[in-house]
């Protein structure tokens, strides 16, 4: 009997040992190991003030980023709480009742820009027009 007590206390050492090493992946990760290339979108950004076009631009991004991170790292950008408010030295005015509006891929926008997520083949377009 004590042979048999010995026999499973090593099978059971044994086990523990071999679970130890067992080889995990990481969350996010292929089987190889190795992390998974986040995908690229491309898009156009135009800047219209009036009937005059100031910006017509390519980016091509990472899957995720936003339309503010964009705006942001590719012109003169005035915002708050997540809306543009100026372009290019071009700012909001409140007595004429201009602003910088967006559509995208030719329907309005209707989040700000902050929120909006960059896909593949959009084409964005800031227009500096009167809100009325």
């Amino acid at each position: 009997m004590k042979k048999f007590y010995s026999i499973l206390l090593a099978v059971s050492f044994s086990l523990a040992v071999l679970a130890g090493c067992g080889a995990t992946t990481e969350p996010g990760q292929a089987e190889s190991g190795q992390t998974e290339a986040k995908q690229e979108v491309a898009a156009t950004i135009i800047l219209n003030n009036g009937e005059e076009e100031l910006a017509n631009k390519e980016v091509t991004v990472e899957t995720g980023t936003t339309l503010m991170e964009v705006m942001k790292e590719n012109f003169e950008v005035e915002e708050s709480d997540g809306f543009i408010n100026g372009l290019e030295g071009i700012s909001m005015n409140e007595e004429e009742k201009m602003a910088w509006m967006y559509t995208i891929n030719g329907e309005e926008a209707m989040v700000g820009a902050n929120e909006y997520e960059i896909e593949q083949g959009d084409e964005i377009t800031f227009d500096y027009q009167s809100w009325e």
